[in-house]
């Protein structure tokens, strides 16, 4: 119940206004990207993943993008426990949840601009979908990645866990 509260609450924000957030006419900070860094680690895999299709599907409603962020939300549903186990050690507890404050900044910072990273990547891809303008799709990655990062990284430091 508690994601499907997030869902919403991303999907009116993302839409009414970060949306509407367009720096030099390419960089979007994309809020939603926050809901799989919040699974904790013995979530189920299915729901992640189905969770993550959702809130792309909901994303994709609101923001005219057909199929795009529900195919890389997906994505990142699908990767997210997998790169996750990579900062973690063996005997972290199973309901272990990613923040700062129970990884530590350096390791959040990484884990979070990777997951950051592979989402722009291909949502930025599959929206060129031609790499004609090569520079304009680099720009719109890094300058995605760079908002959403400092956006995602501002709440969860203010986020109680």
């Amino acid at each position: 119940m508690k994601y499907i509260l997030f869902i919403i609450s991303f999907g009116l924000i993302q839409a009414l206004f970060l949306n509407h957030i367009h720096i030099f006419g390419m960089a979007t900070p994309l809020l939603y990207v926050y809901l799989p860094l919040l699974f904790h680690r013995s979530y189920p895999r299915w729901a992640q993943m189905s969770l993550c299709f959702l809130t792309g599907l909901a994303m994709d409603m609101f923001t005219n993008t057909p199929g795009l962020a529900a195919a890389s939300l997906t994505l990142i549903g699908f990767i997210k426990p997998y790169l996750l186990e990579l900062y973690l050690k063996k005997e972290d507890e199973p309901d272990f949840k990613p923040s700062i404050s129970t990884m530590g900044f350096v390791k959040y910072l990484s884990y979070a601009f990777l997951l950051i990273l592979i989402y722009c990547f291909i949502f930025f891809s599959l929206e060129a979908f031609s790499f004609t303008h090569w520079l304009l799709w680099l720009e719109s990655i890094a300058g995605s990645l760079i908002l959403t990062l400092i956006l995602i990284l501002t709440i969860d430091s203010l986020r109680r866990s």
